[in-house]
């Protein structure tokens, strides 16, 4: 069994042999380890400050695997468990191998490199024998909304004679800019999902390890079912739990806000007033600057990341000059909020026809978020971990890449004046930051920067002479569409 991850400098903006530092392997020096059934070896095929790749060899011993009581118990004739593919093809044994072999990195931890440990990297990944249970079609499926670029090919089973067909194996490829961390659970989960088999018994310390494994992608992944299905050896009732757990996780992550439309969670500052005569909410005031914003650029496919109940796109499909209105969140749940607000089952056909409602996580790729004239960040960003938020603008800026993104986000200079707020406080419970006007700049120049658009910002709110808007406003804009 055999797999080699890659980089180069200028997709580790850095030496390449950094990669080292990353995965706490030192390029200079093979290592190898005894693992359930073999002996796994590290090794670094080329270390320079342009290019690295790292190999992982897995040397299996068919009859130690018997022996150890691990190995599969049927394989269709009687010496099935010791004449088989398991010292070749990629399977869970390769997996637990690189768990074992892998272990610190996989928790993104580098105290020698710590800023590119959290950031998304450049990485390509290469499985040559991979069994793939539904062929190259279910590796795309699976990877594909992870954020990679895949390219599966089936391998013949005879180069020599054609007519033969192809084999159950593809040659895997991933290429993708996320982080290692992030990709290394990847392939702990997916190479025994694709193989849909393990070399061990299953039990419930199994639930545990996926969702270990799955925290932060796999709860929001549009498989996620069949992925719990097949890693949990298809036993139904540690599936059930596996996905009761991932739901526990997504409700938690805070990625985008889940609320009941019959008890909205607000938060701070949402009831000020404007200066007429009416009171108008900060909310009501925010949801109009967006839309009348998305007018002005005439926009007509727009996207509501992390929609939440609804609120925005509701008032989206209200102006038919929005011809599709897309609507994702990373929560099920608030989807299904989302669909009585909206009233989907009662929309008519016109309408039903403009709105396009899915599950999503702004963090990750997706393919379906293409060709847009604008997407929205409603006061979404400040849910997100910060060590996230690069995978987030990697995911909006660099893949669905619009040609107008409006992102809203709360000025903390201005919590001084609500006076229920104390000293300190976030205005909302899950807040994992509240930014200054400055470091919500910093934050919109480096995007920028690195995916090629423009920004200018505007003010939501009363703009107090010494403490701004309650909420800033920041419109980019893609350079080559300007």
């Amino acid at each position: 069994m055999f797999l080699t991850i890659g980089t180069t400098s200028a997709g580790l903006g850095a030496p390449a042999t950094d990669l080292g530092f990353l995965l706490h392997k030192n390029p200079a020096r093979p290592q190898s380890l005894e693992v359930a059934g073999g002996t796994v070896h590290v090794f670094y095929p080329e270390a320079t400050d342009e290019r690295c790749t790292v190999a992982v060899l897995l040397e299996v011993d068919p009859i130690a695997l018997v022996r150890s009581g691990k190995g599969r118990a049927t394989e269709g004739f009687t010496l099935g468990q010791y004449v088989n593919d398991r010292p070749y093809a990629a399977s869970s044994l390769l997996a637990v191998a690189v768990g074992k072999l892998f272990r610190t990195a996989m928790t993104g931890r580098c105290d020698a490199r710590p800023d590119l440990a959290t950031r998304p990297i450049l990485l390509d990944i290469r499985v040559p024998a991979l069994p793939c249970r539904g062929g190259a079609a279910m590796a795309e499926r699976l990877f594909s909304p992870l954020g990679w670029s895949v390219d599966a090919r089936p391998v013949p089973l005879d180069p020599e004679i054609p007519a033969w067909g192809d084999s159950r194996y593809v040659d895997l490829r991933l290429r993708g800019e996320l982080r290692l961390a992030d990709a290394l659970h990847h392939l702990y989960v997916m190479l025994p999902v694709l193989d849909d088999a393990k070399h061990y018994w299953v039990g419930s310390d199994e639930v545990d390890k996926l969702v270990r494994a799955g925290d932060g992608w796999l709860g929001t992944h549009p498989d996620r079912e069949l992925i719990s299905r097949r890693y949990l050896a298809h036993r139904k009732r540690l599936t059930d739990s596996a996905l009761e757990a991932l739901d526990r996780l997504v409700e938690s992550d805070g990625v985008e806000v889940e609320t009941s439309p019959d008890e909205p969670v607000a938060e701070v500052g949402d009831d000020l007033a404007g200066d007429s005569e009416k009171p108008v909410s900060l909310a009501v005031q925010r949801r109009t600057a967006v839309v009348d914003l998305l007018r002005e650029l005439g926009a007509r496919r727009v996207a509501d990341l992390g929609c939440g109940e609804g609120v925005l796109v509701a008032q989206l499909l209200k102006d038919s000059s929005f011809t599709e209105v897309v609507a994702t969140d990373v929560s099920a749940r608030a989807l299904t909020y989302a669909e009585r607000r909206l009233h989907v089952d009662e929309m008519s056909d016109r309408r039903r026809e403009r709105l396009r409602l899915f599950q999503s996580s702004v963090t990750y790729a997706d393919a379906r978020l293409a060709d847009l004239d604008a997407a929205v960040l409603m006061e979404v960003i400040e849910h997100v971990d910060p060590p996230r938020l690069p995978a987030l603008a990697h995911a909006v800026f660099g893949a669905a890449r619009p040609g107008n993104v409006v992102v809203t986000t709360p000025n903390s200079e201005h919590n001084v004046r609500f006076e229920t707020l104390p000293a300190g406080a976030f205005r909302h419970p899950d807040h994992r930051f509240e930014w200054t006007r400055a470091e919500f700049q910093d934050w919109a120049a480096s995007v920028c920067l690195a995916y090629g658009y423009d920004v200018s910002f505007r003010p939501v709110g009363p703009d107090d002479p010494d403490v701004g808007p309650p909420t800033q406003l920041a419109l980019f804009r893609l350079k080559e569409a300007v």
